[in-house]
């Protein structure tokens, strides 16, 4: 990935994102081993917010029981085992599905959008389908709140407009990254 994906982005801890789902999405790339995916989230997605080997193999075996990966081969190490995880079909299925699903529209999400754009473009995934189901969640979002802040009450006003101005600030973003798309793919793709 390249040095400016990673500077923006150590910027932006991913606070919400699915570690689940991101280990699937680093396997959907590449088989790999614990020790490997610990390395690529922490450098891609947790600089600032390192996992630690016991949260990896603990999702690893969760995600395994599930059928979600498999265990491809087993080498021997210095220490234990090394164990190259797959992902499977049903595995790959739902993180196509969290790539394409919009997110709920709400304040503070922009390392949530960041690490499923980053991750569509390092899995050759259409980012901008995800940015335009993404735009229209925050529209039908602020439709809502533009309602809520003419009907309700001062206080509800004010929420509204706190909200509605975070949301405007994430749609700026949307539109910011769907024309640079070309040029993060190119930076993000080895």
């Amino acid at each position: 990935m390249g040095d400016y994906l990673l500077s923006v982005y150590s910027q932006h801890i991913v606070r919400r994102m699915s570690v689940p789902l991101t280990l699937l999405g680093l396997l959907e790339r590449e088989p790999s081993h614990g020790y490997d995916l610990k390395r690529d989230y922490d450098t891609l997605f947790g600089r600032d917010r390192p996992l630690s080997y016991g949260q990896v193999y603990a999702t690893l075996g969760r995600l395994a029981r599930d059928g979600k990966v498999v265990i491809s081969e087993v080498e021997p190490g210095a220490g234990p085992e090394r164990k190259r995880y797959v992902i499977t079909d049903h595995g790959a299925t739902e993180v196509d599905a969290w790539l394409r699903e919009p997110e709920p529209a709400e304040p503070h999400l922009q390392t949530v959008l960041f690490a499923k754009v980053g991750l569509a473009l390092l899995l050759g995934r259409p980012a901008e389908e995800y940015l335009d189901a993404q735009r229209a969640a925050h529209l039908r979002r602020m439709r809502e709140l533009t309602e809520l802040r003419r009907s309700g009450t001062l206080v509800d006003s004010l929420l509204a407009d706190h909200a509605l101005f975070h949301l405007e600030a994430d749609l700026r973003w949307i539109e910011l990254t769907a024309a640079r798309l070309d040029a993060l793919a190119a930076q993000v793709r080895p």
